[in-house]
């Protein structure tokens, strides 16, 4: 039986009536010097990030506004409130960024990487 993650909203140890099931996906397998970081990010009107990396499997959740992702060699996924996407370690985050010019996006990330290994790399350190 595969493992899996599965992230929901308000019902961590409650029954699926209480909240929505978000995002399910395979939980990879992770050798033991892994830490998990949770952090809530906001994204000021027409924030438009540089390329970057993160050498880590990062599950989104986005809680306000609009935010335009993009890793490379794949579409920009336009994400509204409530919806989640993900990254896997070997992916290049091309694009983040907030397409209004009047109203701030927050997010939430949820990263799983080496305990102690920076969060975020500039996409050149390949």
């Amino acid at each position: 039986m595969k493992r899996r993650l599965c992230v929901v909203l308000l019902t961590l140890g409650c029954s699926p009536a209480f909240g929505a099931e978000l995002l399910t996906a395979p939980l990879p397998t992770l050798p033991p010097d892994q830490a998990v970081r949770m952090d809530e990010l906001t994204l000021p009107p027409g924030f438009n990030g540089p390329a970057h990396r993160h050498d880590a499997y990062v599950y989104v959740y986005v809680v306000e506004g609009t935010v335009e992702m993009q890793v490379e060699g794949k579409p920009v996924h336009c994400l509204s409130a409530g919806q989640a996407s993900t990254e896997n370690p070997d992916d290049v985050h091309t694009v983040m960024r907030n397409p209004s010019d009047t109203e701030p996006a927050r997010f939430v990330s949820f990263i799983i990487n080496k305990a102690d290994a920076p969060v975020t790399l500039p996409a050149s350190d390949n």
